[in-house]
């Protein structure tokens, strides 16, 4: 919608919806809390950044969230900080209102379960009580709107119990302990799980008594570690409410002998917004400083740096005043809404200058120890059927076939493997040809806004411990897209905002996704480069 009065409002009848045929609430919920207020939120669009997500949690009628018009579906999500008992769900329509919705509730933010569906409503006020859902995040899915123009939600209110309430007791001291896979780079842990009278957030893992990380689970890879090095390492549980546990009996480690050349760098693509750290729901300020806590070398941009048209204005105004503290180190390469610029990339062309083009075009190539990295522009392979082979391509295999180093990553906008909404792309089968051919060891990407980490894969996409790993790492800013069904071709994927960090040596490499909170949400086992020629 565009910036209309509530022409309609004074016409639409005050409805009350109750769960389970009326509009008493369920016993007990005279002790709920209102849980939503001033929380994270994400949605699926905004009209403007006039009519941002976050306003419909602000706590004023005088303010609203505005979808897309004219698209079905469109979604908003609160993160409520910590799970919940869910028993109301209080909807404060503007005159643009869902007829057709479904209430979800999730532990993760990815995996949803319906806990209400509503039909033929008709707006204003929608007061949905006796609800039994649990869940840390409460999703709203419109599925037909009760106009021609979007979803428009005045306020948004989430009343529950959340499971911490009045929780001052720590969870159990985590047993069990021990090194599992150790590398010249890299240490895996595993330890068993504590207990907790509410719920646990994760577990802190200190080495050498000061804590690295916070692990969601009992395994944990601690990567971009000294080769032939001892490390003592310890853990100790967090439960929702922060409260801490003892930490565990400590073990020594010692980290493998080789891996020489060690660099560590930080990778991400679909970043900045046209939001400022101002918003609570603007990601590219947050992830910018996950940058700082990996502190790397050098940065890798897998295309698509800024929205929406990566004009030079946008990205002074927003990218430049977060990641462009990195500009001096960064190694870039477009995706398509650089494209979107009047004339197209002008915007991308005059922000980075010779950084984006250090060879005259938007892709070049630049090493690293042993390492040889190619930076792609991928908006060249997107459409198919060419009678010549692009210039880009033929550039590439002379590349390739040139460098003498033992290791090659490439990095670009369009992934070649994709469980995502936009799914495979067929138009790049030719490039992945080449980098199978050429024995790439990794490729990373954006494009698709979510993080999704492959098994080696051969040229026509089958598992094979020779193949190409591919790292989609779209989540540090954009709004997060629905996955599709899954695949055995996944190692893992996860819709959580972050960034990739690579720990590089001359003959190998480990990625890990590091979260806004500086957490590590996946790591993957360390890949040996494999021999060229």
């Amino acid at each position: 919608m565009s910036k209309r009065t509530r022409r309609w409002s004074a016409v639409l009848p005050l409805v009350l919806v109750a769960g389970v045929g009326g509009s008493a609430a369920i016993a007990g919920t005279t002790a709920d809390a209102l849980l939503s207020r001033g929380k994270p939120v994400l949605a699926s669009s905004v009209e403007s950044a006039e009519f941002a997500a976050e306003k419909a949690v602000d706590g004023s009628t005088s303010s609203r969230w505005a979808s897309a018009e004219g698209a079905d579906p469109q979604w908003i999500r609160v993160d409520l900080g910590q799970a919940a008992d869910v028993h109301r769900v209080k909807l404060n329509w503007e005159a643009a209102y869902g007829k057709d919705y479904r209430i979800e509730v999730s532990d993760d933010g990815t995996t949803f379960t319906t806990v209400k569906s509503l039909t033929n409503q008709n707006g204003a006020t929608d007061d949905i009580t006796g609800l039994t859902g649990h869940g840390r995040y409460l999703r709203l899915v419109g599925t037909k709107r009760g106009t021609s123009y979007g979803y428009s939600l005045l306020e948004l209110e989430v009343h529950g119990v959340a499971d911490s309430t009045g929780d001052t007791e720590a969870p159990t001291v985590p047993t069990g302990l021990k090194s599992t896979e150790i590398t010249p780079t890299s240490v895996g842990l595993s330890w068993n799980a504590s207990t907790d009278n509410a719920g646990l957030a994760g577990y802190d893992v200190l080495r050498n008594g000061v804590a690295v990380a916070l692990a969601p689970s009992t395994t944990y890879t601690d990567a971009g570690l000294t080769a032939d090095t001892a490390y003592s390492y310890s853990v100790r549980a967090r439960d929702l409410a922060d409260n801490v546990s003892a930490s565990s009996a400590a073990i020594a480690v010692r980290t493998g002998q080789g891996g020489s050349g060690q660099f560590v760098l930080a990778a991400a693509g679909d970043i900045a917004k046209a939001c400022s750290a101002s918003s609570s729901t603007c990601i590219h300020p947050k992830s910018a400083k996950v940058v700082d806590f990996i502190k790397p070398v050098n940065v890798i941009t897998m295309g698509d740096n800024q929205y929406s048209s990566g004009t030079l204005s946008e990205y002074q105004n927003y990218f430049d005043k977060t990641w462009g503290k990195y500009k001096s180190i960064m190694k870039p390469s477009p995706g398509n809404h650089e494209s979107y610029d009047t004339p197209s990339f002008s915007g991308y062309d005059k922000y980075f200058g010779a950084i984006a083009k250090p060879q005259g075009k938007r892709y070049y190539s630049w090493d690293k120890g042993n390492w040889h990295f190619v930076a792609l522009d991928s908006n060249d392979f997107t459409s198919s059927g060419a009678d010549a082979e692009p210039a880009q391509m033929t550039w590439l295999k002379a590349d390739l076939a040139a460098t003498t180093k033992g290791c090659i990553a490439t990095y670009y906008h369009h992934p070649r493997w994709s469980t995502g909404e936009r799914g495979d792309d067929e138009n790049g089968v030719a490039l992945w040809k080449v980098m199978t051919d050429h024995k790439v060891d990794l490729v990373l990407n954006g494009h698709e806004h979510h993080y999704e980490r492959f098994f080696p894969l051969n040229n026509s996409g089958q598992k094979d411990a020779k193949g190409t790993v591919e790292i989609i790492g779209g989540m540090a800013g954009a709004n997060p897209r629905d996955l599709g069904p899954e695949r055995p071709i996944t190692a893992k994927r996860m819709n959580s905002f972050g960034v990739l960090k690579l720990t590089m040596t001359d003959d190998s490499f480990t990625s890990q996704l590091i979260g806004l909170s500086n957490e590590v949400l996946d790591s993957s086992p360390t890949y040996t480069c494999h021999p060229k020629g």
